[in-house]
């Protein structure tokens, strides 16, 4: 626990044997859960996870959402974390992103990792994709967002109750930060934290996800 709140971190896996193991070893005491939704892995994540003591859900319904949603329905603890497989995002941060989020009182916290201190950690096309992608969710729906596509957040897990998931891929990375800034008992922030290069195989496709992400922002403002 941390400060009497149950702590739940969520990980969606797709083939991250290198990353997963890293991640298991470096989780903090105080997380008192933790899920690893494994997305149709052929490695060796779902046994590596399970031999390390971590809920491993599998969801055969291939998705970045579909697995975070996955994850979220079997969550027990008060506050959700969320990390990548990969080992990209800071485990030590934990701590710092819980402190963060008990006082800044709001329901959603989302981890921004731009501006990306380390010019290894992600390329200058995915940069200027997640500038671009960033920017359209800002204009759209009237509140400035630094980075739309973080895909660590901190959130107490009755605000799932108030959000309208639709996403099962990668766009659900956008919708939930649209679901939190559009409903006021929700409320979002976001807070920097320092982002690392990938641990195993790339699984984004820069062109295709970027342009399907952009089209979901437009639909999403619209209500289609």
């Amino acid at each position: 626990m941390y400060k009497n709140f149950r702590v739940t971190v969520v990980i969606p896996c797709l083939n991250e044997e290198q990353g997963i193991q890293k991640i298991l070893l470096e989780l903090p005491a105080f997380v008192d859960e933790v899920i690893v939704v494994d997305n149709g892995s052929t490695d060796r994540t779902a046994t590596i996870a399970n031999e390390m003591g971590a809920h491993v859900i599998t969801e055969l319904h291939r998705g970045y959402g579909r697995a975070y949603k996955s994850g979220f329905s079997r969550a027990t603890g008060d506050i959700i974390v969320t990390l990548d497989g990969d080992h990209s995002y800071p485990v030590d941060a934990l701590s710092y992103l819980l402190e963060a989020f008990i006082h800044c009182r709001v329901g959603f916290l989302s981890a921004s990792r731009l501006p990306v201190l380390s010019d290894s950690a992600m390329s200058s096309k995915h940069k200027a994709g997640n500038r671009i992608l960033s920017f359209v969710l800002s204009l759209l729906f009237f509140r400035w967002v630094h980075d739309s596509q973080s895909g660590m957040w901190v959130f107490r897990r009755d605000v799932l109750n108030k959000m309208n998931l639709t996403s099962d891929g990668m766009a659900f990375s956008e919708e939930i930060k649209i679901e939190a800034i559009k409903n006021r008992d929700i409320g979002f922030r976001e807070i920097f934290i320092s982002y690392s290069q990938r641990l195993g195989e790339k699984k984004l496709r820069p062109w295709r996800d970027g342009f399907q992400n952009l089209m979901f922002l437009f639909r999403k403002r619209l209500g289609i």
